[in-house]
């Protein structure tokens, strides 16, 4: 069973910058065979794909990502993480990070894959 952790959310000004982590539980399962990917949900809205980072080390962004977001891993410390720059009011939304153990190693954002997610953390970009 793998548990997932989020941290590093809070409330910031519009450019400026936070770092989210997703920490796996400590029980015996290789971190590095698992995709894990960053969603978020604002109210009213859907849930929505943010960036994947796959067991190879693929990454994948969503457009409204790209540029000012960057998902990285550090599998010995089981830990996923996602900086992002250039914080925008619409990047406010829950964050959440989720993770799948694939066939074949590769980034993705389909929420259909991932089995196991975590309870997520709060975003808040004021203008």
């Amino acid at each position: 069973q793998v548990h997932l952790v989020e941290s590093g959310g809070g409330s910031v000004q519009a450019g400026g910058s936070l770092r989210v982590s997703c920490e796996g539980s400590r029980n015996r399962y290789k971190y590095s065979e698992y995709s894990v990917a960053w969603f978020r949900q604002a109210p009213g809205k859907e849930r929505e794909g943010v960036a994947g980072i796959g067991c190879d080390g693929s990454t994948t962004y969503a457009e409204s990502a790209k540029g000012r977001f960057t998902i990285s891993r550090d599998n010995t410390e089981k830990i996923v993480y996602l900086q992002m720059n250039d914080l925008e009011p619409g990047d406010t939304a829950m964050y959440y990070c989720a993770a799948y153990r694939p066939l074949v190693c590769r980034a993705t954002m389909s929420q259909t894959e991932f089995r196991y997610w975590g309870q997520g953390t709060q975003v808040t970009i004021s203008s």
